[in-house]
């Protein structure tokens, strides 16, 4: 090879040798973060605690030992619900918390009608009137045999005075004065027999009219006049003739609702509650809890609650449906 071309490829003295001075910085560098790393990495006893926030809103901290040499997880308890809080909400329907239907208590006719539905009613006001003619004859009938039965207490009486006074003056024996008297008692016991007819007869007369027994409304209207209506069987179905009209209490509404199994935890006697119906979702009423059904639905899972409404109004229509949203906690067992 030519030697000039050569001492072309040959490096110079200079080039070969590389300044110090930024080796050692490079070393020292490296020393220092690898000093750092093992200083953190070196275990502390201030890494054995945990620190456990005992307040929600508090800057106040305890300390908790722990023997555990993994890092251990700062936690915090759950808050419970307070009592204005809402935990639950379901839908159900407004109803009436009773419904009385007005039967009659005989077989009989209804001569007049003096409601139709959606009628005010007040306690005691005559709504129904049924035929009363078979009734008011046979009280005649019964106030005849009285008046007959009085007279022979009268002659009766006449009787034992005479016979009283012939004893008394030894014309006759005792034994007649005895069987007058008896005979006194019996006419008065006959006498007692057809008050307590006359009575009795007087007491259907009375159920003849049928009167409200609650300050309500007219839900139904269930006879006509001229119909004929008996008195509902024991266990029975209601027939189309055996009540005469259906009343209720306006200001004694519940909401009917059916809660889930899961839920039932969340749901107790006596809980306060907020009702609003959907008709009128800026209406908002107090409830509280009332009934709760000693049996669930295996059907649908269920169970059937009843929030009874605090003063409610107008707004508030049975059979349309309302949002209920239950409030507060179920209270602790020794409470």
């Amino acid at each position: 090879m030519n030697p000039d071309k050569l001492k072309d490829l040959q490096i110079d003295e200079g080039y070969k040798r590389r300044p110090q001075t930024s080796i050692w910085m490079i070393f020292l560098v490296v020393g220092g973060l690898t000093g750092a790393a093992v200083y953190f990495a070196w275990p502390r006893a201030e890494d054995t605690r945990r620190v456990v926030d005992t307040h929600k809103n508090s800057t106040d901290k305890t300390e908790v030992a722990s023997t555990s040499s993994t890092p251990a997880v700062a936690t915090k308890p759950r808050a419970p619900a307070k009592p204005g809080d809402s935990v639950l909400t379901v839908s159900g329907y407004i109803i009436n918390r009773e419904r009385i239907e007005l039967s009659p208590r005989f077989m009989g006719v209804v001569n007049w009608i003096g409601v139709k539905k959606g009628d005010t009613v007040t306690n005691g006001q005559v709504v129904v009137l049924l035929d009363n003619a078979e009734y008011k004859a046979r009280l005649h009938e019964a106030e005849g045999r009285l008046a007959g039965a009085k007279v022979n207490v009268a002659k009766a009486d006449l009787d034992y005075q005479r016979a009283k006074q012939l004893v008394s003056q030894k014309v006759e024996m005792q034994k007649l004065e005895d069987d007058a008297r008896l005979a006194l008692d019996g006419t008065r016991a006959a006498v007692r027999e057809v008050e307590g007819q006359v009575e009795l007869i007087k007491t259907y007369l009375d159920w003849t009219i049928i009167k409200s027994p609650i300050n309500g409304v007219v839900l139904e209207k269930l006879v006509d006049p001229n119909e004929l209506v008996v008195p509902q069987s024991f266990g029975g179905p209601r027939g189309p003739s055996t009540a005469l009209i259906a009343l209720a209490d306006p200001k004694d509404l519940q909401v009917e609702i059916d809660v889930n199994e899961a839920d039932l935890p969340k749901v107790f006697l006596g809980q306060k509650c907020r009702v609003t119906p959907e008709a009128y979702p800026d209406k908002v009423y107090d409830g509280v809890v009332a009934e709760i059904a000693p049996e669930a639905s295996r059907e649908k899972g269920t169970l059937q609650i009843k929030v009874q409404i605090k003063e409610p109004d107008k707004y508030l229509t049975p059979q349309l449906s309302a949002k209920v949203v239950f409030l507060g906690t179920v209270p602790a067992k020794n409470e």
